[in-house]
Parts: C-alpha cells; sequence; structure tokens
C-alpha cells in the first residue's frame, strides 16, 4: 500500500511545498468566503499555494491553477456528557492537528470538546489519505503535511494578545510600605502639587504624593516631577491615577524603569482611600471605554438600548460582525455601505464574476474581499437562529470576522493597521478612496455619494466674487455650543464645576447641551473668513469671506456633526452633547446659484511668485534668460540626452537638481517637441510681459496649468493627460491635484466615451442645476471631471453610526439601520430590533434621497 501511495503521488510531488518562514498559512478561513474546519464541509488548504478554500470554492481554484494536493482540515464539536452515566470526559483527538488554530466560535470550552480530523484529497478525483500516515507518504509529503498542521494562523498576529508586552510583577509589590500620613485622594479635581499640570498624574504609592509624568517629545505628558520624588524619596512605585479599573491599573517602578504589575494594587490604593470596584471599567466586549463620569455611563445605556429587552432578528441583511478587537468602527461602517442598494449590485450582484476573474492570491484583491463581506452579511448564511434540535455541529456562528478585508484596507495606513480605536468617519472616507482606486470600469458604488461644493469667495473691499466647485463625500456639521437651548444650565453647571475642582470635591451632576439641529445648518451656511486671502482685484492680500453651497446632490448623502475638539494633550475629545436630527431633511434652499446678475468676477490671475530680496534683482535681468543650473544640465547631457531637453527639464523642475530633472526627461521623451529650444511667452512674444498687462507681477489664468506644476506631477509617474486634468480641477493646487489622480483613476478613452454617452447632457447642470427633478449622472462642465448623481435636495433618514466615549481613539462605536420600515441595532455580532434609536447622540448620519413623485 506505501508503494501505490508513493507512486501515485509521484505527479504531484513537484507542486507539493514546505512552508518557509515569512509564508502565511491559510487554516482558518476560506479565501472566498466564511467557511472554515469547523463549517459542515471543512477548509481545504492548498499544499503549493497554502491559502483555504471552503468546499464550494475549491473546485474553482483547482480549474484556475492546476493545483491537485490540498490538506482537508474539519473539527467536530460535540457536546461534553454529563451526569452520573456520562463517566470520564473523553480525550481530544489528534491533539496537535489544529495547534494554534483560534476557534470561530463562541462555544464554552467546558462544555464542549473538539475533535479534529485531517487528510489529504487529490483533485479531481477527490481521492482521500487520512492524516497522520508516516509510514505510506513520501518523506516530502510528510513533512510539508507536518509544515501545515503546525503552522499559525495567518492572521493569528492580529490578534490584541500578540502584541501586547508581556508584564512582570514587580519586586517591590509584596513588601512596599506605605506611609500612613492620613493623605486621602479625591475622586476627581486631581492636580501635581509642584505645577499645574492637570493630565498625566502619577500617585506615589508609598506617601500618596500626587505628581506629573515625564515630558514627551510631542509636547505632551508633563514636567517630570514625579520622577524628581522618587530621586528625592526613592519610594518605588507609583499608579496612573486615570487607568484605575476595577481589573487593574497602569503601574511603574522607577527603580526597575518599567511597567510592572502590582498584584496588591487594590490593598495599596484603599491605603489612600481610593476603591477599585467604583471606578469605570476599561475594557468591555473587546472595545475601550472611559474612566469618566456619569455622563458616558448614561451615554451607553442609551445607544446601546442596554435597559430593554431587544429582540434578536436572524437572516438575509441581518448578520453581524464579529469584533477583532478595537474593529467595531470598521464593522459599523461595512454594515451601513452594504445596506445601499449601490455596494450590493457592486460586489453581490457580481459575485460570481469577481470570484472567477480574481487573480491568484485573492486575499489581496479589493473587491473579492468586499465581495467576501458583502455576501457574509447579505446571504442569511451566518445568521441563522438557533435551534435547540439541532446537532451541535450544524450550530451558526454568530457573525462574520472580517480580518482578510481589515488586512487588506490597513496597508500601508500606520492607524487601521493597529489595533487601536479609529474615527469611523476617516475610516469610511478611506473605504470611499479604496473603491475609487479599484473601480476602473464605469461602474462605482461611491459615486452615490459624490457630491459637487461650490464655494463663493468675496473680497471685502472691492465686492468681487469668485466660484470654484470641488468634490466631497460628507458634509461635516458645526456644532455651536452658544445655540444650545439650554444654556443657562450649561453655564451653571460649567461654574460648580470648576468650584469643584478648585476645591478638590466630586464634580456635579453632569448637563448634556442640546442644540437645534437647525442652528447646526445655519452654522455651516455662514461665511467664514479666508486666511491669507489675495484678492486678484487689489493684487494684493485682502480680507475675504468664503460660502459654502451644493452644486449637486448626492443619490446618498452624509451628515458629521462635528462634536470632537483636541485637549490640551492634543488627544481628540468629545463633546457632550444631543442634536434634535431630523427624519426627513429637505436641503433645497441650498443649491447653488452660480455667478448672479449683478455680480463682478475677480480677475482670472494668479498671486506673483515672491523672490527673495537677494534674487529679485537677479530674476528681472533673467527674463529673457531664464536662470538654469548649468551643472544639472551637464550631468543630464552627459547621460545622451539631447542639451536643449535637458536645459528644459531643469528649466521646468524649478532647478530642483539632475534628480527630478531626470524624471521629467522621462515622462517627456516621447513628445514631439522635446528636442526643441525652451521657448517660454516672454520670448515669443513681448507683449505678454507681466508688466504690460498684469501689475505686479500677477499672472493670468488661461486654461493650461502651469508647465512646472505639470512637470512635477509628471515626475512622479502621472501621464501628463492625467496630470493636466487634475489640475484643471482643482484650480492648479498641487496638494488637491494629487489627491484628485488618486480618487479618479485614468480610464481608457472608450470607457470615456461609454461614460459620456451613458449621461444626459446638461450645459447648465451646475449654475442652473435647479431644473433636475430626477436623479441624473451629471457631468462636469469639463467632460473630464468627476460624476455626480445630481437631483432633489429632498432626504429621509436611514442609518446613524454613533460613538460612545470621550474620544475618538477610545470608545466604542454601534450602528442603527432602517430595515423594511423598522430600525434595528448592529452591535458588533449582536443584531436586534431597535426600540429607541438614539437619533440625538449619533455621530455620522446617512440619508436617502425621496423621489421626486
Amino acid at each position: 500500500m506505501a508503494t501505490d501511495l508513493g507512486e501515485m503521488l509521484v505527479p504531484y510531488m513537484p507542486t507539493v511545498r514546505v512552508p518557509k518562514t515569512g509564508d502565511r498559512v491559510f487554516k482558518s478561513e476560506c479565501s472566498f468566503s466564511f467557511d472554515s474546519p469547523e463549517s459542515e464541509g471543512g477548509l481545504y488548504v492548498c499544499m503549493n499555494t497554502f491559502l483555504g478554500f471552503g468546499r464550494e470554492h475549491v473546485e474553482r481554484h483547482y480549474r484556475k491553477t492546476g493545483q491537485s494536493v490540498y490538506m482537508h482540515l474539519k473539527r467536530h464539536v460535540k457536546e461534553k456528557a454529563t451526569g452520573a452515566a456520562g463517566g470520564a470526559i473523553p480525550r481530544r483527538r489528534n491533539g496537535k492537528v489544529f495547534l494554534d488554530l483560534e476557534l470561530n466560535r463562541d462555544f464554552n470550552g467546558e462544555d464542549y470538546e473538539y475533535e479534529d480530523e485531517a487528510k489529504l484529497v487529490i483533485f479531481p478525483d477527490h481521492f482521500e489519505i487520512p492524516l497522520p500516515n508516516i509510514e505510506e507518504l513520501p518523506a516530502l509529503v510528510t513533512i510539508a503535511c507536518d509544515a501545515v498542521l503546525n503552522a499559525p494562523s495567518a492572521y493569528k498576529k492580529q490578534e490584541p494578545e500578540s502584541w501586547e508586552e508581556e508584564i512582570q510583577v514587580s519586586r517591590h509589590a509584596r513588601s512596599l510600605r506605605q506611609l500612613d500620613n492620613g493623605v486621602r485622594i479625591p475622586p476627581s479635581g486631581w492636580k501635581c502639587q509642584k505645577c499645574e499640570m492637570r493630565e498625566n498624574l502619577w500617585l506615589n504609592l508609598t506617601d500618596g504624593a500626587m505628581l506629573c509624568g515625564k515630558w514627551f517629545f510631542d509636547g505632551s505628558g508633563g514636567n517630570g516631577h514625579a520622577l524628581d520624588h522618587y530621586k528625592e524619596t526613592k519610594h518605588p512605585l507609583a499608579v496612573k491615577l486615570d487607568t484605575i479599573t476595577p481589573d487593574g491599573a497602569d503601574v511603574y517602578s522607577f527603580e526597575e524603569e518599567e511597567a510592572v504589575l502590582d498584584p496588591h494594587i487594590s490593598e495599596h490604593l484603599s491605603h489612600f482611600g481610593i476603591d477599585m470596584l467604583q471606578m469605570q471599567k476599561k475594557t468591555e466586549n473587546g472595545h475601550h471605554t472611559d474612566n469618566n463620569a456619569r455622563p458616558r455611563v448614561s451615554e451607553w445605556e442609551v445607544i446601546q438600548e442596554s435597559g430593554m429587552k431587544l429582540k434578536a432578528v436572524y437572516g438575509s441583511g441581518y448578520t453581524g460582525i464579529k469584533n477583532l478587537g478595537n474593529s467595531c468602527y470598521l464593522s459599523t461602517v461595512l454594515q451601513v455601505l452594504f445596506s445601499i442598494p449601490d455596494f450590493q449590485r457592486m460586489y453581490v450582484g457580481n459575485l460570481q464574476r469577481i470570484f472567477d476573474y480574481s487573480p491568484l492570491d485573492p486575499t489581496q484583491d479589493f473587491a473579492t474581499q468586499m465581495a467576501k463581506v458583502g455576501h457574509g452579511l447579505l446571504s442569511g448564511q451566518y445568521s441563522k437562529p438557533p435551534m435547540k434540535s439541532e446537532l451541535i455541529e450544524q450550530h451558526q456562528q454568530k457573525g462574520i470576522s472580517p480580518r482578510m478585508l481589515k488586512a487588506l484596507v490597513a496597508r500601508g495606513h500606520p492607524e487601521i493597521s493597529s489595533n487601536r480605536q479609529q474615527d469611523a468617519q476617516e475610516f469610511f472616507l478611506h473605504m470611499i478612496n479604496l473603491v475609487e482606486r479599484n473601480s476602473t470600469s464605469s461602474e462605482n458604488p461611491s459615486d452615490a455619494f459624490r457630491f459637487l461644493v461650490e464655494e463663493r469667495v468675496q473680497c471685502c473691499q472691492t465686492r468681487q466674487v469668485r466660484y470654484t466647485q470641488r468634490v466631497d463625500y460628507c458634509i461635516q456639521l458645526p456644532a455651536p455650543i452658544e445655540a444650545a437651548t439650554n444654556r443657562e444650565e450649561l453655564l451653571a453647571y460649567e461654574s460648580k464645576r470648576r468650584e469643584a475642582e478648585e476645591n478638590m470635591r466630586p464634580p456635579p451632576e453632569p448637563v448634556r447641551a442640546r442644540i437645534p439641529f437647525t442652528a447646526c445648518l445655519q452654522a455651516f451656511t455662514e461665511p467664514e473668513n479666508v486666511p491669507d486671502f489675495w484678492s486678484s482685484a487689489l493684487q494684493a492680500k485682502s480680507a475675504g469671506v468664503k460660502t459654502s453651497r451644493f452644486a449637486s446632490f448626492p443619490e446618498y448623502l452624509v451628515l458629521q456633526i462635528k462634536k470632537f475638539t483636541f485637549g490640551v494633550d492634543w488627544v481628540p475629545k468629545k463633546l457632550d452633547l444631543g442634536i434634535d436630527v431630523p427624519d426627513f431633511l429637505d436641503l433645497s434652499r441650498l443649491r447653488a446659484t452660480g455667478l448672479q446678475s449683478g455680480e463682478e468676477e475677480l480677475p482670472d490671475l494668479m498671486p506673483p511668485i515672491v523672490l527673495p530680496e537677494d534674487m529679485r534683482d537677479s530674476s528681472m535681468s533673467s527674463l529673457d534668460s531664464p536662470e538654469i543650473d548649468e551643472a544639472a544640465v551637464m550631468q543630464l547631457a552627459e547621460m545622451g540626452f539631447p542639451l536643449e531637453a535637458c536645459r528644459k527639464a531643469v528649466y521646468y523642475t524649478g532647478n530642483m537638481g539632475p534628480e527630478m530633472a531626470f524624471n521629467w526627461i522621462i515622462a517627456h521623451m516621447e513628445e514631439p517637441d522635446f528636442s526643441e529650444p525652451l521657448m517660454l511667452p516672454s520670448m515669443l512674444d513681448p507683449g505678454l510681459s507681466s508688466s504690460a498687462d498684469s501689475p505686479m507681477g500677477a499672472t493670468p489664468l488661461d486654461n493650461s496649468p502651469p508647465e512646472e506644476s505639470i512637470a512635477i506631477l509628471t515626475s512622479m509617474g502621472f501621464p501628463r493627460t492625467h496630470t493636466i486634468q487634475a489640475l484643471k480641477a482643482t484650480n492648479n493646487n498641487l496638494e488637491r491635484a494629487l489627491d484628485w489622480i488618486f480618487t479618479h483613476p485614468e480610464e481608457e478613452e472608450s470607457d470615456a466615451l461609454s461614460n459620456m454617452a451613458d449621461t444626459e447632457p446638461n450645459d447648465n447642470a451646475f449654475s442652473n442645476a435647479n431644473s433636475h427633478s430626477d436623479s441624473t449622472l451629471s457631468p462636469d462642465r469639463d467632460t473630464s471631471g468627476p460624476r455626480v448623481k445630481d437631483g432633489p435636495g429632498r432626504y429621509e433618514l436611514f442609518a446613524i453610526i454613533s460613538h460612545m466615549g470621550a474620544s475618538t481613539m477610545s470608545g466604542h462605536y454601534v450602528c442603527h439601520i432602517k430595515k423594511e420600515g423598522r430600525w434595528v441595532i448592529y452591535n458588533d455580532h449582536k443584531v436586534c430590533l431597535s426600540e429607541r434609536p438614539p437619533k440625538d447622540l449619533g455621530y455620522i448620519y446617512f440619508y436617502h434621497r425621496l423621489s421626486s413623485s
């Protein structure tokens, strides 16, 4: 039999690999679905690529790659026998098979046992070889199987436990001497005993001294008085005051120079009157909460509807998302996106096409992973009600775990790739950016959010105006505290709070600001000052004001309430406020009108280039002969490039060195005038001199962007035509142009023509936009501009993302979505019917456009 197996495997031996250092083994989850070894069909791991596939997807991989050898992994979950008749608990079979394989279920380890099964499967005949089978398998195959079975799961390193440093118990904890000096620490109003610092305070556990911590490179921290105190007294241990929870606290040992554990911290704190059990819990259900006061407790209860008996719902569109460790910001955004038909059609409607045309490594393909998550949320396959009559093996897991998508969208992003909490609004825009980059065809679901903002800038002295347009996806509404309807109550609370802080007494009962939604809209539409405004009419800096209006209305409107500000430590902190956000919204009066009769436009002039004093004389004398770094020119010419081309490259890159000029040459060497002499406007026609038509050196704004700006962008590798489009669309702003390029991938000419054919031409799409009665796809005035789905400005609220906590860097997110006429709360993996959606405490609000009928 051994000989037969060996001979049978000979044709497949070249395709069987042993995992090397750096190879990721996907043995816990399918690349196309959320099937795992615990699923009914188990998981197939390719013995060449080490990618995992569920039963319905492994055939696709075999057909596409020709890889025939797979390891089939199956975990059987069984309920332990109980009672006298149960006897001894059975031992786990094949104990080493799934080493380091995390469980996808929430089974209690004391009530269930696991039986693991592994075997090699040869396609296409599905010939099975049970494992282990050392005697009968070739040595290479045996080594490869052992390596796969013992390899850590590909995403295990993302779990929070993997990056947290192990902290040791301090050698001073057991024998710490505490002075009986009568010191008692109040619950609030803390301040350093040697300075005015109220942040980063440390309590010395020997004498109760309350002192500030070290100064950090970013300007935060303190004045180092806690360390100075140790040097004077040699009292070794201190606890950070704002980290005390029922579970422990952050303790530092000055003598050991590291963070330490204090097993007796509760006793040590009680010596100074601090009861740990009364402190707010720090972590709960995988997300951070605060140690702040009562308003936060109330906020958590209201938003999560924790005091109510909520009814769980199951099925298509009611699938939860497991918290991967402070990943609730991701979960809420994904739940909202996949409740929108455009995203459903793009990723779930095209599921089979996306999967069939996915690259060889589908874990690194954005469309594939979005389709996988979309199908997981909408299929209902991972959201079935538990039934007592079912066997344990058929029990459905609670929610999906989008590890692959998170790893993919976090690649290259220092914050999202961490396990820290993030701002949901920033992640929403990050996702929109990724959708834009990966939607190369005319079908782009982010079109549903895109709209144009008209900005009107007016010179306060001449009253002349300029109109420009920009693309946006989210409106940020200010929250004017001064407009609060309970302003007197807020002032009284603030006075009591300061008094309590100065006298080191407990703070008063907090008061939440109540702000009318109309006040937020009013603050958004009010004129704002333009810093460093340069008036082209005066040819000088002047006072300017800017107002913003909707040049188009999106199909789905996103409103973010600006609840966050920065504290003294530069950490974003949330304002405690409630806003009466309406269910129905009519923004028609905020429709942009364009240039009005009687308004005079500012001249199309750019600010002059301001040169240092020592360069002005030389620059004036070199108008006919522009200053060019000849050394850089010769360095390029020595490489074999034409001399005139080298001169142009150095000039158009602003004498920024031969490397930048070389990039310009590579980007322009195919142009017909590449080797022609450098010709500037002043050389072509003396009448174009800036002193004649444009006083003070201002430059007319024609349709062609400055060649210097074009050169800088093309030197980065972007096509010249795409660069010119970007500069035109952003008023020649380099930073915004770079942003525009990334959010508007270059399309083939045929695609652009078909896109134009699909749109309804309208020369007055923005200046006379009120003529739109239906939802139409309207092109910009420039056919290369952004496409928007314009329509009426009337909306209905359908989703809310709410934040609980004092900062975007901590806390927890949940979302409420209106489906089938009823509100549903999505709180990580828990999905229930909502009784009271917290419409006044939301952070991001999503509206869908009402039809014109």
